[in-house]
């Protein structure tokens, strides 16, 4: 793939001023990139002229074991996405915290969210965090409008129920905190949870990749220590070998690394990219437990932080 000189020195510039935004320590604002619709291209591009996504800007990292000791002052935190109503053989470890990155049923039929939330509870954490992924659908409320007035229905078992049956599913998650473009502070730890992602066949929780993304990572604090989407940012975990493509989000791969900053950003939604990166600011997980073939085989990913001083 041949790019020109003036797409190469246009990258360097905005590489240049991003670093010179950060030494001053103003707000960056993230603007729509001109790759966004294409990530495959967008990740070949960066790679090749800055390196984007290699050592030694970016490494692979190995899970933690789960029997590892958690040191004195920190927390562990528990991650896992992409369960898909299969939770039942999965083996869930100690820890403080717990994360779901969406995709927690296969349509957010409301029998199969209180199936989740009765598993919810029989789990130990002090605190645990669910948000919605493209699977939800009853979840997205603009999307259900739009289904039940379809003439055929693409999603049978959720383009039936009426509206009275999903309006609040979001209330049967009575054993979690549920985060929709919103955040929570706990044990010090200012999280931020958002469900959407790149069009996507039509699921739920779908927009246009370019400014309607934006506008949604925009609404992510600065200051935010732990960064919950159901996708990808691009170049992190977000491989699909079947179609050979990248299919991450600029604008959140952007907003991440060049605003936010989050400690930790976990999500999933494409499960062959499960596993862990870093690139020495963020570590980056993908927690999802199903397989490409929806078989819940990956392991859920643990990883402590030390805990915020208190002033």
């Amino acid at each position: 793939m041949a790019f020109t000189l003036s797409e190469i020195m246009a990258a360097r510039r905005q590489q240049s001023q991003a670093q010179s935004h950060a030494q001053r320590g103003s707000r960056t604002t993230v603007e729509v990139d001109e790759y966004s619709t294409n990530p495959t291209q967008a990740f070949t591009f960066y790679n090749i002229n800055q390196g984007r996504f290699q050592p030694p800007h970016v490494h692979m990292v190995d899970p933690m074991p789960h029997d590892t000791p958690k040191p004195p002052g920190y927390t562990r935190f528990v991650c896992i996405s992409d369960t898909h109503s299969r939770t039942d053989t999965i083996q869930m470890p100690y820890g403080d915290v717990f994360i779901h990155a969406g995709d927690f049923t296969e349509l957010g039929l409301p029998s199969e969210v209180k199936k989740f939330n009765d598993w919810l509870g029989t789990l130990p954490y002090d605190i645990k965090i669910v948000i919605a992924g493209n699977h939800e659908l009853t979840f997205d409320q603009e999307f259900m409008a739009d289904l039940i007035k379809q003439d055929f229905y693409y999603f049978p078992s959720a383009s039936k129920l009426k509206p009275e049956n999903y309006e609040n599913v979001q209330s049967l998650l009575t054993n979690c905190i549920y985060l929709q473009d919103s955040e929570v502070t706990v044990r010090g730890f200012r999280i931020y949870g958002s469900p959407w992602q790149p069009w996507y066949y039509g699921w739920g929780f779908n927009l246009p990749r370019g400014q309607a993304l934006l506008d949604k990572w925009n609404q992510v604090p600065d200051n935010t220590d732990i960064l919950v989407t159901h996708c990808p940012p691009l170049g992190f975990l977000d491989w699909v070998p079947k179609k050979m493509q990248r299919v991450g989000c600029m604008e959140l791969l952007n907003t991440v690394q060049r605003r936010v900053q989050p400690k930790l950003h976990v999500f999933g939604h494409i499960h062959e990219g499960y596993g862990m990166m870093t690139d020495g600011t963020t570590t980056f997980i993908n927690a999802s437990a199903c397989t490409v073939n929806f078989l819940p085989m990956n392991p859920p990913i643990v990883f402590d932080l030390p805990n915020p001083r208190t002033t």
